[in-house]
């Protein structure tokens, strides 16, 4: 993948993109806890179908109540946008296992590792230049994760490996969106990533659906319409501001977390984990204020 052409008709809103950054990471927080909530009885596959079924379903009556046609049509890149919607799937089902693993909060901490992989991606894929201060941010960033992972001895390997895996697919993402917010509509993009990931999940139902209770509908209906919304506006963010920038807004999360961890479950993060948290977060704001210097 080859860096996008500089285009006269796109300009960056950074207003715009810093709203829907924050907006985006509140609708993350309760899909997750809408998803832990239903982890209980039912499998990361099958939350991550019924995630995506409510989202697409919420699409399609935008698309033709309000006639938005213009939303189904892919104009440049549609190979790049089922292959994200592909990975996005995976994404999915890899983090709601991360979170019924473990603590809304240290799941939390842990995927802020996606923005240390950001910068390894970016020179991959994008193929960009990065210097010395973002990598130094990246190795001090990764010491704050293996201080959240507490490689003492108590520490619980399944719970941590798959929360950095999907830390990993969650940045990967994050690369291929800001790359396709040049030629994409974030609706456009947030459809097919829905309707993909419902269609593939579709096909492993027979084997893992299990007939949700009364009690259990909202939490369906919340995990749907509140990942529809963080997918939309994650679409709008990348596509208006940086990618640096709007990572940013995923520290909130670590607030929201904590916060539902302790109403409902009685959680607290461990100081392991905020002294962790914290690293990651201040090699992150290193990152940007280093990229602010260099565009301003």
């Amino acid at each position: 993948m080859t860096p996008p052409p500089q285009s006269h008709s796109h300009r960056d809103h950074v207003v715009l993109g810093m709203a829907a950054g924050l907006g985006t990471y509140f609708m993350f927080s309760l899909m997750f806890l809408f998803a832990k909530l239903l982890s209980a009885n039912h499998s990361a596959i099958e939350i991550t179908f019924y995630r995506n079924l409510i989202g697409t379903v919420a699409f399609l009556i935008v698309i033709f109540a309000f006639r938005r046609r213009d939303i189904l049509v892919l104009r440049t890149k549609p190979l790049l946008v089922v292959i994200r919607a592909v990975i996005g799937a995976v994404s999915l089902i890899v983090t709601f296992t991360a979170y019924s693993l473990m603590p809304l909060a240290d799941t939390t901490a842990l995927l802020f590792a996606a923005s240390l992989f950001i910068p390894i991606l970016g020179v991959i894929i994008l193929k960009e230049s990065v210097g010395p201060y973002r990598w130094s941010a990246v190795v001090i960033g990764f010491a704050g994760v293996l201080i959240m992972a507490r490689p003492t001895g108590d520490i619980f390997v399944l719970g941590v490996s798959v929360a950095m895996l999907a830390a990993l697919l969650h940045a990967t993402l994050q690369i291929i969106l800001r790359y396709l917010g040049r030629y994409e509509s974030p609706e456009t993009v947030s459809f097919y990533f829905l309707g993909v990931g419902m269609l593939l999940t579709a096909f492993a139902m027979p084997f893992v659906a299990v007939t949700p209770t009364l009690s259990e509908v909202p939490l369906l209906i919340g995990v749907g319409l509140s990942g529809a919304a963080a997918q939309w506006l994650m679409s709008i963010a990348y596509k208006n501001a940086p990618a640096a920038i709007v990572t940013v807004f995923n520290y909130t999360s670590i607030v929201w977390a904590t916060l539902f961890g302790w109403m409902i479950w009685n959680d607290w993060p461990l100081p392991a984990v905020l002294a962790g948290a914290a690293i990651v977060i201040a090699s992150n704001i290193l990152i940007v204020w280093r990229e602010s210097r260099l565009s301003s």
